[in-house]
């Protein structure tokens, strides 16, 4: 299986100021301190650093929040050791989506320290949402009061597949202006730190058995509805990526062979029928004024009955589909999730209706259906815990 596109970088370069050659310092001293906690002396040797710097950052962390230190003794002598306090180091998690944008700083105890979302422009080019992120980004870390040094790294999840070959978004994204860049290198260069980068369907699966109530299931399906629809895979206890990361683009199963042609090139596939997108082009006709997925939520929570019936049509398609995927993976769990998570079982009734229908009986009836309790983090939080794997960091 192939590893998730990670950082190219361990940590940030040393532009030669003091400032920088502090947080440098800082930064190798985490690294060595997420593996269990250390003597100074055992941290010298480990980073090259003299004991004295090692001496002067320690009281400086300690004097943060960073870390704690008690008295021990190391070889027969007294020592003192060195231990990374629970919240002492952060993730960065950042969802792109099509028309927003969501930053979270989460702790190594899987707490939420700050978050924020921010709206984007409909089609805003790689360069702005990035600039965006870094802007929302420096705000949590100052209204936080947090330092930039406690940041182990930043996970980012793409509303479109990933080639891991390259770490370039490939074609198919919902964000068509950021295909073929190399999302990686331009995450590293503005961020000024590690990053790892995942589909934002596969975050959300991370999230589930992470931050959510799924951590004991090892197959498990997060089936993200928005302006695209896509699926991110658990199987067997460990994400699923395929040959080169394009996996879980069930919006483009075939529903209609005859429908509308849609953005992939084939024609009725499942997002022509059950995206947001779609579902607003139906109810929008005659209304004066665009609405957004919270509007379907609204209208069918009220009881419209136009609303209503294309929820309805939406999550019989959604379930049509389902039903193939779960004959061929067999998931103890398939979880929805994205802007429509509100209408719950209005929702998920339809899709489970689909879901029996088209899957073997047994597949049907042993598939547990569930709406994310996680909302619109769930891709954020899964971005943070996605630094936290790659740092060895397992939830407690």
């Amino acid at each position: 299986m192939p590893a998730t596109p990670r950082s190219t970088k361990s940590r940030p370069p040393n532009p030669g100021s003091q400032s920088a050659l502090r947080h440098l310092n800082q930064q190798r001293i985490i690294e060595c301190l997420l593996n269990g906690p250390s003597t100074q002396a055992e941290l010298s040797r480990q980073t090259g650093l003299s004991t004295a710097t090692i001496s002067n950052i320690v009281r400086i962390m300690q004097g943060a929040g960073l870390v704690s230190t008690e008295p021990t003794t190391s070889s027969g002598r007294r020592a003192l050791n060195v231990r990374l306090n629970s919240n002492g180091a952060l993730a960065v998690g950042i969802d792109f989506g099509r028309r927003h944008l969501r930053v979270v700083l989460a702790s190594l105890s899987y707490h939420i320290i700050a978050e924020e979302s921010v709206e984007l422009p409909l089609g805003h080019h790689a360069e702005d949402g990035i600039a965006a992120a870094v802007d929302l980004l420096d705000k949590l870390l100052l209204e936080s009061g947090v330092d930039r040094s406690a940041v182990v790294g930043a996970g980012a999840g793409i509303p479109g597949p990933i080639d891991r070959r390259s770490s370039t978004v490939a074609q198919g994204a919902i964000l068509p202006e950021w295909v073929g860049i190399h999302i990686l290198e331009r995450l590293e260069k503005a961020l000024d730190m590690p990053v790892f980068v995942d589909n934002d369907a596969n975050l959300g699966a991370l999230s589930e058995v992470t931050w959510g109530p799924h951590g004991g299931v090892s197959n498990l399906m997060f089936l993200k509805i928005g302006s695209g629809i896509g699926a991110g895979l658990i199987l067997n206890g460990a994400p699923y990526y395929g040959t080169v990361g394009i996996t879980g683009e069930i919006g483009h199963a075939t529903i209609h062979e005859h429908g509308l042609v849609c953005r992939c090139g084939n024609r009725g596939c499942l997002e022509t029928i059950a995206s947001t997108t779609t579902m607003i082009e139906l109810l929008s006709r005659g209304r004066g004024e665009p609405f957004g997925p919270d509007k379907i939520v609204s209208d069918a929570l009220a009881r419209d009955s136009a609303t209503l019936r294309v929820v309805d049509d939406a999550g019989l398609a959604v379930g049509r589909a389902l039903g193939n995927v779960a004959n061929l993976i067999n998931p103890e769990v398939i979880v929805v999730g994205g802007p429509l998570a509100g209408l719950g079982n209005l929702l998920l009734d339809p899709i489970h209706r689909g879901l029996v229908r088209h899957a073997v009986p047994v597949v049907g009836e042993t598939t547990h259906l569930a709406m994310s309790s996680l909302g619109a983090r769930a891709e954020a939080l899964g971005a943070a815990a996605l630094v936290f794997q790659h740092a060895g960091i397992a939830r407690a």
